[in-house]
């Protein structure tokens, strides 16, 4: 790698990860004042999805309000069998009006919801750390090309869930692309399992595999603190 693919590299990743920091750091910042919250409803009662909701959404209405970042939705996500009253259960607002998500499932068979293998609540579940998802097309919440941020919260020990928030990739895209160009390179984002992102590069679209393709070969560097990788092409 010559010194000015170098500085490329160096300078994307930065980006990528000035752009991602405020919405980790958002969801930081109140996932442990919302677990004290649940801490102190459970010894009160058994914990309900009403009583979840009006504990998540003045959360979740400050993260949509975020500036800088695109945010199309936020909340909470319930460890499975969590609540008295429900078998799983997404307390979740987004879109432009900001409303609260209602799936048709979660009011006609509940039962039925389960995202526990999903990775963006897998993930974070797992380790116990933030995680970045996607790109991935939500059926759940938008049925748009996704990224989720979710950070889990913890109550004595058990984690009970994870907070999270919504990137539509289109909006990442038309944050990011610019800066990208402005650097006189190609460069592409990618997730932690080799799918793009995003790309400057025309040739390379939003959920393509980094394996076995041309990308493979080029300058890459990790983005600290998330799990995405910038790739240059000095062409």
């Amino acid at each position: 790698m010559n010194t000015a693919t170098d500085t490329a590299i160096q300078a994307a990743a930065a980006i990528v990860e000035d752009y991602f920091t405020a919405p980790v750091r958002t969801l930081l910042d109140w996932v442990d004042p919302f677990a004290a919250e649940v801490f102190d409803a459970r010894t009160a009662g058994p914990l309900t999805r009403s009583r979840i909701d009006a504990l998540v959404e003045p959360h979740a209405l400050r993260t949509l309000d975020l500036p800088g970042v695109p945010v199309y939705g936020a909340g909470f996500i319930a460890a499975i069998d969590l609540l008295s009253d429900a078998h799983s259960h997404l307390a979740w607002w987004q879109g432009e009006d900001r409303r609260q998500l209602v799936l048709a499932s979660q009011s006609l068979n509940k039962e039925n919801i389960d995202y526990s293998a999903l990775e963006w609540f897998r993930v974070p579940m797992a380790t116990g750390e933030p995680h970045v998802a996607g790109p991935y097309v939500d059926y759940l919440c938008s049925d748009e090309y996704t990224i989720t941020i979710a950070v889990p919260a913890e109550v004595d020990g058990r984690r009970i869930g994870v907070a999270g928030l919504d990137l539509l990739v289109s909006s990442v895209e038309q944050d990011l692309t610019h800066r990208f160009a402005a650097l006189g390179c190609e460069v592409t984002l990618t997730n932690g399992v080799g799918r793009v992102v995003v790309s400057t590069d025309p040739r390379w679209a939003t959920g393509d595999s980094v394996r076995g393709s041309g990308l493979a070969d080029l300058p890459r560097v990790a983005c600290a603190g998330v799990a995405l990788d910038v790739i240059v092409d000095p062409r």
